[in-house]
């Protein structure tokens, strides 16, 4: 029994001190964030953590292949409350700028931008906030209840380490978030291990059809526009996003939970999605600022749109996780103005082959740079084959 009691004691000690002490390569603040990301004991009721929205093997973001299937928005750690969009990506976010304007609007966090880096000069961090008070989220009902559980965690001692020891919940929670975001910044999140960072470094050569996509990429399909793929000053990797807002004109999902939340949504099936729009009116600007923004919502970086654990799980993508595919969305770009819109009244029109739903917000759509892009089936596979070419984890043979 005495002999059990040390082993099960030394074991405890050793978990603390993996807790505590940083995994290779990552540094002290950098771990704590990791610990942090992963920790199912901050939410009320206990029992989600960030990694349950922004799963490691789908490029931090939604790691449920059902659920994207379906209405793609995540359940909150209150059972039956769910948010209102796709769970964005963790990764490559972390060179978001302030939001601010510049002929357009440029930076912040959220779909909607409204982690705009105003107040800690950091969006990220302070999207590392966010979900920690949402009440379809984590739901805690104060800073203090998240700073109050990470002190009774088995890594407090590190959080202690990092974020001092004198206790003060403004600045425990502002660490908190600057860790969550130093980890989301580190190599382990941002690991630039892709197919094409090796192309980039003149360590392989793209496939004949990889090589069309980014071509087409680059040029006919005009993907490049906003989705960066270029190094940029100093050979600064890209990061394919310009952190800018568009409109694509992409249809409700009707499958969204949020729509059947009366308490969230009194709205129900009427409610529509503003985008940044929306954020901007909230935040008391005048129509002639927010006007313009609606259904605007935040270009997404492209690296690891195709990670996934297998061939068969199912990713969604687009702000309300509409399409299923990344086939289907490259189909969208492409004959988005060539098909018309569907009639629901006519029963058997099929979506991306007869015809296209309206979209959620008509105005502000982007009719530039996609819509009517007269690319070929094989065209859009081309994209498709180059896409997956940004995954991270490729090991060189």
């Amino acid at each position: 029994m005495e002999y059990k009691r040390i082993v099960t004691y030394v074991a405890m000690l050793l978990a603390v001190a993996a807790a505590t002490s940083p995994a290779a390569g990552l540094s002290d603040q950098e771990q704590l964030g990791k610990n942090l990301f992963f920790d199912t004991n901050l939410s009320e009721p206990k029992g989600q953590s960030c990694a349950d929205c922004h799963g490691t093997e789908v490029g931090f973001t939604g790691p449920d292949s059902t659920i994207n299937a379906l209405g793609a928005v995540y359940e909150g750690a209150v059972p039956g409350r769910f948010g209102n969009r796709k769970p964005p990506a963790a990764s490559y976010a972390g060179d978001s700028p302030v939001l601010h304007w510049n002929r357009m609007w440029i930076g912040g966090m959220f779909w909607d931008g409204r982690a705009t880096g105003w107040t800690l000069g950091d969006p990220l961090a302070e999207q590392a906030q966010g979900p920690f008070l949402n009440p379809l989220e984590q739901n805690n009902p104060s800073p203090r209840a998240v700073v109050d559980k990470v002190l009774a965690s088995y890594y407090s001692p590190l959080f202690k380490q990092v974020c001092g020891v004198t206790y003060n919940v403004t600045g425990y929670y502002e660490c908190v978030a600057r860790s969550i975001a130093a980890y989301e910044r580190s190599n382990e999140v941002t690991a630039f291990t892709s197919r094409y960072d090796y192309y980039l470094a003149g360590k392989l050569q793209l496939t004949a059809q990889e090589a069309q996509g980014l071509t087409l990429f680059e040029g006919k399909a005009m993907c490049a526009n906003c989705h960066t793929s270029k190094p940029g000053p100093n050979n600064a990797r890209p990061l394919f996003t310009d952190y800018t807002y568009d409109n694509l004109g992409i249809p409700k999902n009707p499958m969204n939970p949020f729509y059947y939340e009366p308490e969230w949504n009194p709205k129900g099936l009427a409610w529509v999605d503003e985008g940044l729009g929306g954020f901007l009116k909230s935040n008391g600007n005048s129509s002639k600022v927010y006007q313009p923004e609606m259904g605007k919502f935040k270009v997404p970086t492209l690296r690891n749109v195709d990670r996934r654990p297998s061939d068969t799980f199912i990713k969604a993508y687009g702000h309300n996780g509409y399409f299923k595919s990344l086939k289907q969305i490259v189909h969208f770009y492409n004959t988005r103005d060539a098909l018309p819109t569907c009639n629901p009244k006519m029963a058997g029109l099929m979506p991306g082959v007869d015809c296209w739903p309206a979209p959620e917000v008509s105005k502000n759509i982007n009719k530039a740079e996609m819509g009517n892009l007269g690319l070929n089936n094989t065209e859009e596979d081309a994209i498709v084959a180059f896409l997956k070419t940004l995954s991270d984890g490729y090991v060189q043979q």
